[in-house]
């Protein structure tokens, strides 16, 4: 597993929340360079765009093991 993957693993929810709108600024903010031709490293959008993608997993996967313990708790009461 990747370390990026795992950092995000020990990150709490609120930090993931802020971390996935810093990234999705910046993301505007490289497009807007990139559109402008002020973009001087193109490969930067790459990297944040799988950031978010990454953010984004972590945060599903945490919905779903939610959703999963709940039913689970409600099967075993």
């Amino acid at each position: 597993m990747a370390k990026t993957t795992e950092s995000l693993r020990d990150v709490g929810d609120s930090e993931l929340f802020d971390r996935l709108a810093q990234a999705k600024e910046e993301l505007f903010n490289l497009r807007f360079q990139s559109v402008t031709g002020q973009l001087d490293n193109s490969a930067r959008l790459g990297v944040v765009r799988k950031q978010v993608a990454r953010i984004n997993t972590e945060l599903r996967e945490r919905e779903i093991a939610a959703a999963e313990a709940l039913l689970n708790d409600e099967e075993t009461s």
